[in-house]
């Protein structure tokens, strides 16, 4: 089969999915569909939102399908109308068997992470958070479970000590759009070997799990070490964000923490304990040291430096952070 001859349909929502279409695209592959979230209002306007997908598929004049369920009737003869050979998911939904298992040359998944490990939903910041120092992206087969089909092909890169998940997200999004025409051309030339994810590990102990972040999981606990909290802040940053509930003289504050610093230098404090200078320096005493905090944010305000965000806060003697 020719390039031009491959029908594919593409399903994805966020901006990491926008960068592998336009590659397709633009490497001259035939997308004959797209399919994208429905959209939804958002916003204190409650304004509706296209998703990044669908913007760039409009932008395009690619054929465009947001089904409520993806069991529906309706979509699923509109989807088989298509006639596609290959679907490519990118950072979409959990798709039924009717859906995945349409296309003969079947229906591939690219995901964040190396498989087996970190599957689930949000594989980057829990690769941060658990100190990894290397990660990387993977395309597969998709089966019933989720991301435990076959590998395809996969690619590493470096997680280096300053980086945070803003960082490996656009790396992997770049490195990941390489992957997916790379992994096209070898479903297309058929020179793949998928490989099962059980022959990569002994134990399903060995796995480490990459579950979806909720509010608690990003809130900072400054009994941990410099180093856990450390990673737990960049793993969350930019979004959604580490926090923890500052106590003043005036009550609480939640402060969402965006990058920090280890210090390494012995106390005696409390641990949560703040020492500052009043102007450039806001650090958090922990068991094995500080945490100097670099960027943060008040509630309902904006981002800001320490030092930006001491020019008008005032420290209080035994603030801590709770």
């Amino acid at each position: 089969m020719e390039k031009k001859d491959l029908k594919i349909v593409y399903m994805g929502t966020p901006d990491f999915a926008v960068e592998p279409l336009k590659t397709l695209v633009e490497n001259g592959y035939n997308i004959v569909g797209v399919i994208t979230m429905p959209d939804k209002p958002a916003g204190r306007g409650h304004k509706i939102q296209y998703s990044p997908v669908k913007e760039y598929a409009m932008a395009n004049n690619l054929r465009l399908l947001q089904p409520e369920k993806l069991k529906d009737e309706e979509f699923i003869e509109e989807l088989k109308s298509l006639n596609a050979d290959l679907q490519i998911v990118v950072a979409f939904r959990m798709l039924p068997e009717v859906v995945w298992g349409m296309p003969k040359l079947g229906t591939f998944n690219l995901h964040a992470s190396l498989l087996p490990q970190y599957r689930g939903a949000a594989p980057i910041n829990w690769a941060i958070i658990n100190g990894e120092k290397e990660t990387g992206i993977t395309t597969f087969f998709l089966t019933h479970e989720i991301d435990t089909g076959k590998i395809i092909q996969q690619e590493k890169i470096e997680i280096k000590e300053t980086d945070n998940v803003g960082i490996i997200h656009d790396k992997l999004m770049y490195k990941g759009s390489e992957l997916v025409v790379e992994t096209v051309e070898a479903i297309l030339n058929g020179t793949i070997h998928p490989k099962p994810q059980e022959e990569l590990y002994s134990s399903e102990a060995d796995l480490k799990a990459a579950p979806k972040i909720f509010k608690e999981t990003c809130k900072i606990d400054f009994s941990k070490s410099k180093e856990e909290i450390y990673n737990l802040i960049r793993g969350l940053s930019p979004y959604p964000a580490a926090w923890a509930e500052l106590s003043t003289d005036k009550g609480p504050l939640v402060i969402k923490i965006y990058e920090t610093e280890k210090i390494d230098k012995a106390h005696q404090l409390p641990m949560g304990i703040v020492e500052t200078d009043g102007k450039k320096t806001f650090d958090v005493a922990v068991k094995d040291g500080f945490i100097r905090i670099k960027a943060l944010q008040l509630q309902g305000k904006k981002r800001l430096s320490t030092e930006e965000f001491l020019k008008g806060f005032r420290p209080t003697e035994g603030m801590k952070f709770m």
